[in-house]
């Protein structure tokens, strides 16, 4: 990271010991980008789910773990668009599960797969729109769902792949990612 400016390494977040780490792997991430890497996963939280994963103490560790990676997300976001690689740079950020809107014990919740909330920018998705709503209290997904094989069809697609191209035949049967469902939600598609 020596050649990049003082500028830079602060927009992602190298001045303060709290978003340095997440800064660098998203910093190094672009640099992966602009050297023509065409898949890089960034994992945040002691790797898959890790620290993500609480079931007690959510507004403390969720607290600590949002500080950590908004700045350099926020960095690398701007950063993409600068350079003019968002439009070719699908970023999406995710999670296995959402999280139940009630409590779990005192202060905690489980895991909720009926909604949640995913992000992605560039990389063809239309800037600045929200797709679907859950209910008030966050149980249950109202409109515009998205099941998790009609999103992997829609990032499949967003990376230049029919999803439908990707079938195979094991056993009798034609298997995909996708299973033999996956729509491409085209309302999020620029």
């Amino acid at each position: 990271f020596d050649k990049e400016t003082e500028a830079t390494k602060n927009l992602y977040g190298f001045d303060q010991k709290e978003t340095r780490p997440f800064g660098q792997q998203l910093l190094a991430a672009r640099r992966f980008v602009e050297r023509g890497v065409r898949f890089i996963q960034i994992m945040h939280g002691d790797g898959a789910a890790g620290a993500w994963d609480q079931h007690s103490n959510l507004k403390s560790g969720h607290t600590k773990l949002a500080m950590q990676v908004d700045r350099p997300i926020a960095g690398l976001l701007k950063d993409l668009k600068s350079r003019g690689l968002l439009d070719e740079t699908l970023v999406v950020f995710a999670t296995e599960f959402g999280r139940t809107p009630g409590s779990q014990g005192a202060n905690g919740r489980d895991h909720h797969p009926y909604a949640f909330t995913v992000w992605m920018a560039g990389g063809g998705v239309k800037p600045g729109i929200t797709y679907g709503a859950s209910d008030d209290i966050g149980f249950n997904a109202l409109h515009d769902k998205v099941h998790v094989h009609d999103f992997q069809a829609t990032v499949l697609h967003l990376l230049g792949i029919d999803h439908e191209q990707l079938t195979f035949k094991f056993q009798g049967r034609h298997f995909r990612l996708t299973d033999v469902h996956g729509k491409v939600v085209n309302d999020i598609v620029a």
